[in-house]
């Protein structure tokens, strides 16, 4: 169990002061110019050191995607900080928190990162929804500018720094980092091919850099405390603190702050007050949000919370956002409510997510009825097979992972859902069910 003096967000939970004043108790801003000082490359060896890997999903190193950044200025092609605070991930709610109750550690890691990058501008894309999150911000953002902590040298450090907030307006989509950039310069929200990557030519195709909110707010204590401090947490290549969201079917849905590698049953009960109606009445969690495969109740027990765990057991730790479902769950209409999300939020621009999703939602609609035959659950499969890997961005993933756990898993209870809708035919005469 992580101590409490090693936690990070210490105000998780909005019971002090979120904005400068209260930071500044916490420790948020109290030697900014020192670690701006620290220079470039030994902030982002400090970071490569403590082994932080970004926390919006993918997991890739944060210090070796910042070292793809150009080295030397370029006045013609400036480099830009992006940070991701979309999170429209069903099951997601922790970057929030961080922006209601604690933005100004936010905009204090903004600050430090964009220095490392050698970025004197900094954009957050918030979710449109996120209207009380984009006002604590803003007053953050605005408070940060009075005390002379933004701007022209910014808190004392001898860099110029701007950080600007931009609302989406609310598309799942604009969370995918190129399909956010276009968003930002005013276009489309779509994903881009790649290569170029958004080092090479991001925003306004210049340098680019595009961050988790988590993973920017963390940036500055890592460099108080010392990368190896961070990485004294978890197990190699998964090192460090998280924070993990836990929502469904337990007495105490909350967000907590914990060491990476935590077991997953362990993480349920201390901190979420355990399963509704016991251990024993849980039936499949989503371990890392809706696109994750979910694992049984078996896999459960055993299973560790970070990337190479949850790898193992062929789901993700995705954004660490863990979805508990009990033995009165209909896993079947829970993944075919997931497929009809992925359908609706296609952005369309690719065949087989454009097409796929749509059929695997119409699939999974009478999936649940059991109006189908049980050789369409290979077919499903087999589409999703087809889906995933082959769309420019990882939304076609997305829509197909949390079917194939549900195969792969649930098949007996598909396939008996399947013969039970069959029996009540024939126990009607071959007729068709009104009620379906």
């Amino acid at each position: 169990m992580l101590r409490d003096e090693d936690r990070v967000f210490t105000n998780l939970y909005g019971w002090e002061d979120w904005g400068l004043a209260g930071a500044r108790a916490r420790g948020v801003w109290s030697n900014t110019k020192d670690l701006v000082a620290m220079g470039r490359e030994k902030i982002i060896s400090e970071v490569k050191e403590s082994g932080l890997r970004g926390r919006g999903g993918a997991g890739f190193p944060t210090g070796i995607k910042w070292s793809f950044m150009p080295k030397e200025t370029d006045p013609d092609r400036p480099s830009y900080l992006v940070i991701n605070a979309d999170e429209s991930e069903p099951g997601a709610c922790k970057d929030r928190d961080i922006m209601r109750f604690d933005p100004h550690r936010l905009i204090e890691g903004a600050l430090v990162s964009s220095f490392a990058l050698g970025a004197h501008a900094c954009y957050i894309y918030i979710r449109g929804e996120f209207y009380n999150e984009a006002s604590h911000i803003q007053v953050a953002i605005d408070e940060a500018y009075e005390a002379g902590l933004l701007g022209k040298n910014a808190a004392d450090s001898g860099w110029d720094f701007d950080l600007y907030l931009h609302r989406g307006a609310g598309a799942y989509i604009c969370g995918e980092e190129t399909a956010l950039l276009e968003s930002l310069e005013g276009k489309k929200g779509q994903p881009r091919n790649k290569p170029p990557f958004p080092a090479g030519a991001g925003l306004y195709s210049c340098p680019t850099t595009v961050n988790n909110v988590e993973t920017i707010a963390v940036v500055p204590e890592i460099l108080r405390r010392g990368g190896l401090w961070f990485s004294s947490f978890g197990r190699p290549k998964n090192e460090g603190i998280k924070l993990y969201s836990i929502s469904g079917h337990v007495a105490q849905p909350c967000n907590i702050e914990e060491a990476m590698g935590i077991p997953l049953r362990e993480l349920i009960d201390r901190h979420a007050g355990g399963v509704r109606g016991g251990w024993d009445n849980l039936k499949a969690v989503i371990p890392g949000g809706a696109s994750t495969p979910m694992i049984p109740r078996d896999a459960c027990e055993t299973a560790l919370m970070d990337f190479d765990g949850l790898k193992e057991l062929q789901s993700g730790l995705g954004t660490g956002s863990v979805i508990v479902m009990d033995q009165s769950t209909d896993v079947i209409y829970a993944i075919a409510r997931l497929s009809y999300f992925y359908m609706d939020e296609s952005c369309g621009q690719c065949t087989p997510c454009r097409e796929g999703t749509g059929w695997m939602w119409r699939v999974m609609q009478r999936m649940v009825k059991g109006n189908a035959e049980v050789e369409e659950i290979d077919m499903l499969l087999e589409v999703t097979k087809e889906v995933e890997g082959h769309t420019i961005c990882a939304h076609g993933d997305a829509a197909a992972w949390p079917i194939q756990g549900l195969i792969r898993h649930f098949r007996p209870e598909m396939e008996q859902r399947i013969r039970d809708y069959r029996d009540r035919v024939h126990a009607r005469g071959a007729q068709p069910i009104a009620a379906e």
